[in-house]
Formats: C-alpha cells, sequence, structure tokens
C-alpha cells in the first residue's frame, strides 16, 4: 500500500479489481475535498456505478442520486444529478488534469460540481482552468484503466465502497 502521509485527506476507494488510494488536495480545493469526504463517510458513494467511461480520457461516477445500484441504478439518468447538498463553487487552480488527477464533474455552470467527479486516464490538458482539480491517485490507477467502458457502459462498474483513511 501507498505511504499514507495525511490519512485524514486520503481516500481508499474499492473497485472489483482492488483499491484506489486518493490524496486530496484540501490547500487547493478545500470545498471540494470536504464534499467528498462528507460524502464518503455518509455512505453515499458505496455501490454508486461508473457511468460514463471513455477509453483514453477519463472515468466518471459519483452520481449519489441515480447511479447507486442498491436502489435502481438507472442508465437513463445516471450523471445528470448529484447529492441532497448545494452546489459548489468553482475552485479552479493552476493543477493540471494529468493522468490520475481527480476532477470535479459539472454542468455548464463552472459553479455547479456537486457529487460527481471523473478520473483522467490520460493527460487532459484541454480541460486546466475549467474543471476543479480536488485530488489525484497515488496507487491503484491499474484499476481504474480496467473500469467497463462506455457511456454508459453495458453493466458498470461500481464503487464498492469509498472510505477516509483516518477512518479505515
Amino acid at each position: 500500500m501507498a505511504e499514507i502521509r495525511d490519512p485524514e485527506n486520503t481516500i481508499l476507494l474499492e473497485l472489483p479489481g482492488g483499491t484506489v488510494v486518493i490524496e486530496l488536495m484540501p490547500d487547493v480545493a478545500p470545498g471540494h475535498s470536504a464534499r467528498m469526504k462528507e460524502l464518503a463517510r455518509a455512505g453515499q458513494y458505496d455501490n454508486v456505478a461508473f457511468h460514463r467511461v471513455i477509453d483514453g480520457f477519463m472515468a466518471q461516477t459519483g452520481d449519489v442520486a441515480n447511479a447507486n445500484m442498491e436502489h435502481g441504478y438507472n442508465p437513463r439518468l445516471a450523471g445528470t444529478g448529484g447529492s441532497e447538498l448545494p452546489d459548489l463553487k468553482a475552485e479552479f487552480s493552476r493543477i493540471p488534469h494529468d493522468r490520475g488527477t481527480l476532477g470535479a464533474a459539472r454542468s455548464q455552470n463552472p459553479d455547479s460540481a456537486n457529487s460527481q467527479f471523473f478520473i483522467n486516464f490520460k493527460d487532459n490538458h484541454f480541460l486546466n482552468g475549467q474543471y476543479t482539480v480536488y485530488g489525484r491517485v497515488i496507487e491503484g490507477m491499474e484499476h481504474v484503466d480496467a473500469l467497463a467502458r462506455g457511456e454508459p457502459p453495458e453493466t458498470p462498474d461500481r464503487m464498492i465502497s469509498v472510505k477516509v483513511a483516518a477512518d479505515a
């Protein structure tokens, strides 16, 4: 397992293939980092599908309203919702959208991110300054690379559990 320097700001994302360790960036995007921890601690990310996985681009998940596998996953609605919490203000930075970075998914409105996020399969610098970067995979990227592809995938993979390392 990767060396976890700050357990309070490290996410353990359990996928079918194994654990993905994500280091959050609360100094860069405090609101987004806090939201991920809040939803993880509430168990809201558990069993949520990766509803949009585009080869050579990114894997998107986190629609806690419409992509929970236990509460009636709806592929037509997956990706259109968020959580019951208010949307977040954009926290754009100079951190580039490199392979393994975590970005906040949103609508056309820059201040509409809520619970959805994506993990970049490759450097996607055309997203720089347009989507909040608030974490990076420090171990287990091979498990993200192995996710079923599609928009939505025919049989989507899901986040088995999402925990803050300090609580694990």
